[in-house]
């Protein structure tokens, strides 16, 4: 090859060079744009279990106070949440962050270390209940609900029940707190705690006639304020509903158990 071809082939390669260099430069910053970009990028089409989901996030961060019904296209995604292992996983979770706050805690040894426990999906579960009423699509039914009870068939909320155990154990005196009403479902409730495992608790507090009428977090935030005046420090609250744990004399500490089936007002 001549000097001079030799160079016109040199020049060639070089321009190659640098073009492909511009033409990757180029192409880097379109993908790097892409990818940094919300812009760029098109929307994803929401699918409706996305919608279910994000539902039941608000729900649960008490961003929807006060709803009614789970909405008739979310069942499946509840039914799946409650009888698909997550709720249990959850549950499980929330559990192991109570004990870690529990083994922190140095009890006074003068009897008045309390801890409360809503008894309605937080220890005894409701789940067969809603299963029949569509996991909570269809309209609450007071008749239902107090035949369901006065039965007593209640499973234990597995986690909760290991709970309850260690506090009891452990020298708190273990409250359960509930809305149900003394005057005609004391008996079936007391009876299906005890064949359920729940023994050993300080007392049971029911709904009674003074406080007929009253919404739960004033029926609550009242039976709170007469433990803390006669004496005892209520370390933990924990409930299933945000009425739960609202109001007065909350506690040291509050912990809220996964429920997207029903709500409380």
């Amino acid at each position: 090859m001549s000097h001079n071809g030799f160079m016109i082939s040199e020049m060639a390669k070089r321009v190659r060079d640098i073009l492909s260099m511009f033409v990757l430069a180029i192409f880097s910053k379109v993908i790097g744009t892409k990818l940094y970009s919300r812009r760029s990028a098109p929307a994803e089409p929401e699918s409706e279990a996305n919608v279910c989901l994000s539902w039941r996030l608000a729900v649960e961060a008490n961003n929807m106070p006060g709803w009614s019904t789970v909405p008739l296209h979310c069942l499946s995604h509840v039914e799946t949440y409650m009888m698909g292992g997550q709720y249990e996983q959850d549950v499980n979770y929330i559990v192991e962050q109570i004990e870690s706050y529990v083994s922190q805690v140095v009890l006074k040894g003068d009897g008045c270390d309390a801890w409360i426990l809503d008894i309605d999906d937080t220890c005894i579960s409701n789940l067969f209940y809603y299963k029949d009423k569509n996991y909570g699509c269809d309209p609450f039914d007071p008749g239902g609900f107090v035949a369901w009870v006065m039965k007593g068939e209640c499973p234990a909320i597995p986690a909760i029940l290991g709970l309850f155990t260690k506090l009891v154990e452990g020298g708190f005196k273990v409250f359960l707190l509930t809305g149900r009403d003394q005057q005609t479902l004391a008996p079936a409730t007391i009876a299906n705690l005890h064949n359920q495992g729940f023994i050993g608790y300080h007392r049971v507090i029911f709904r009674n006639q003074s406080f007929k009428g009253e919404s739960a977090v004033a029926f609550k935030s009242e039976v709170r304020k007469q433990l803390v005046e006669e004496g005892y420090r209520i370390w933990g609250n924990v409930g299933d509903q945000w009425t739960d744990l609202q109001g007065e004399c909350l506690g040291n500490r509050t912990f809220k158990i996964p429920n997207p089936m029903y709500c409380v007002p």
